[in-house]
């Protein structure tokens, strides 16, 4: 056992990325084993590796954790990304689940019937725009501070970054009307962590690709 964590989940991004980001940006490096057939998740539910029979699952401290939340939250604890108090771990916790809500469109997305991916496409552009993103300029221009919480660096800003430029992937100009997030997008892509992560050759995965939806269909098939 390295001591490093160990992370189980499919070759691509899916509910594993952020918490594959958050380590990244903590300076932590990890394991992965990927799934690549029913066989092996059946293999670790029968073995009762996963709580709820459900990946991601990670091995950190001695601890064989599963549920995306509740790992972030571990992870944010430990590498002290989660605010200096109770205040400012609520609002860290709101800007995640806001997040979270539109990474959920994004995850979903190369699932979508071919008929429907313009529709989808429209949704999370409008969402984006109008809902989600309005709220982080606001903040960044009101506060006039480089981070999300307590002008420092916290799992909120990881999570914010992710989002923009998992948006920008399929909207590149999506940030045209938010000068704040525009800043803030260069500022975080260029701390040393997050830019390491950027660079060919990281652990961070790729946009989702038809082999990878399949990968998915075959793995979890009931």
């Amino acid at each position: 056992m390295s001591g490093k964590p160990r992370l189980t989940y499919l070759n691509g991004r899916g509910r594993m990325e952020p918490i594959r980001w958050l380590l990244a940006a903590a300076g932590v490096e990890f394991e992965e084993v990927f799934l690549q057939t029913k066989e092996q998740y059946d293999k670790l539910i029968k073995d009762g590796v996963l709580l709820f029979q459900q990946v991601p699952l990670v091995e950190i401290d001695g601890m064989k954790m599963v549920q995306t939340r509740a790992i972030l939250s571990y992870i944010a604890g430990k590498y002290n990304l989660y605010g200096k108090d109770l205040k400012e771990r609520a609002l860290i916790d709101m800007y995640v689940e806001g997040i979270s809500d539109l990474m959920q469109m994004i995850l979903m997305f190369p699932f979508s019937p071919p008929d429907a991916k313009e529709k989808n496409l429209d949704s999370i552009k409008e969402r984006a725009t109008n809902r989600y993103f309005p709220v982080f300029e606001k903040v960044l221009k009101q506060h006039g501070q480089d981070f999300l919480v307590g002008n420092k660096f916290s799992w909120a800003d990881v999570q914010l970054i992710e989002a923009i430029l998992a948006v920008e992937e399929k909207i590149p100009a999506v940030l045209s009307g938010f000068p704040q997030l525009q800043a803030f997008k260069t500022k975080m892509s260029n701390m040393p962590t997050i830019k390491k992560f950027l660079q060919p050759g990281s652990p961070r995965k790729p946009p989702p690709d038809d082999h990878y939806v399949e990968t998915v269909m075959k793995v979890f098939k009931r």
